[in-house]
């Protein structure tokens, strides 16, 4: 048997598997990918600075797409809206290095807690920008994440640190990006959407990384390939759950990728991830199941209808 015809076979028993498992699996193996890029990128700011990583991160992160680069040639690149994709790009990268330059000096279990909440920001601004309407569940679900956020900093009892500053910077910068998103996919395919992304932040994180540039030790490119890697691929894996998954079932899985990072960050570090964090990482991944839930009810009553 080929290697084509096992792939076919494996394809078709993939096929076989209930949608909503699928969803559970893709979102799980997305929080892996994750937590293995969070932890890394932990591991590499000892030598490289943040910026540097980031571009990397987006360079190697091409690699994913290369087999379809070769089958379809330049057609993942045509659209009309290049200026948005630019945009897109250019909110993305400042969000990325908010976000990587916090996993440097923060601990990873409390940085990927407080990334919890960038739904939340993406709710709010939806009303803002898009001008969409809120009805009272989506309100309670808002305020139930921003209690959830409000528990991990505990401000007023601990100081803000600048790590967790940087966090909810980049949630929030990720929230417009999310709604620039929502722009994108009306009119161009998730593919071209992905494509753009990896190669507008690779050209456009090379310059700052150039400030800062630091030739990496021969352990250190292994180490830049796998964030790359695994930093697309889980992307990959979580925009398949969504897809194929009922959101309301697959979301509260995301909350593994916490117990991941926790368990890495231990083992490499010797970081223990307190007690709030975790309530305030549950209360977070509640409120964005309890807004999934709701969402979905809404839709059932209007289809009803």
């Amino acid at each position: 048997m080929s290697t084509r015809d096992r792939l076919a076979l494996m394809k078709a028993h993939w096929d076989t598997v209930p949608p909503t498992l699928r969803g559970i699996l893709y979102m799980s193996a997305s929080t892996v990918g994750f937590a293995i890029m969070h932890t890394m990128i932990r591991y590499v700011s000892a030598e490289l600075h943040p910026f540097q990583i980031a571009f990397f991160r987006n360079l190697f992160g091409l690699l994913v797409f290369l087999p379809l680069f070769m089958r379809h040639g330049l057609a993942p690149f045509k659209t009309q809206r290049l200026p948005l994709h630019a945009l897109r790009g250019v909110i993305n990268m400042i969000a990325m290095f908010a976000f990587f330059y916090a996993l440097s000096i923060a601990p990873i279990a409390r940085v990927t807690a407080l990334g919890f909440s960038a739904p939340i920001f993406t709710a709010v601004l939806s009303v803002v920008i898009l001008g969409e309407r809120f009805r009272l569940h989506r309100w309670s679900a808002i305020l139930m994440g921003f209690i959830g956020t409000l528990v991990i900093l505990r401000p007023g009892i601990i100081p803000m640190d600048l790590g967790s500053f940087l966090v909810l910077s980049s949630a929030v910068l990720w929230g417009v990006t999310m709604i620039v998103i929502k722009v994108l996919s009306r009119t161009d395919s998730a593919m071209t959407i992905t494509s753009y992304m990896n190669l507008l932040l690779a050209i456009l994180a090379f310059f700052p990384a150039l400030w800062v540039w630091r030739t990496p030790q021969l352990e250190t490119w292994g180490l830049l390939i796998v964030i790359g890697v695994c930093g697309t691929l889980a992307q990959v894996a979580l925009t398949q759950a969504l897809k194929v998954g009922e959101t309301t079932v697959v979301l509260p899985f995301d909350f593994l990728k916490l117990i991941w990072v926790a368990m890495l960050g231990y083992w490499l570090f010797g970081e223990v991830a307190d007690l709030w964090t975790w309530v305030g990482a549950a209360i977070i991944i509640s409120s964005a199941f309890y807004m999934a839930h709701r969402e979905r009810m809404v839709k059932e009553d209007t289809s009803d209808d």
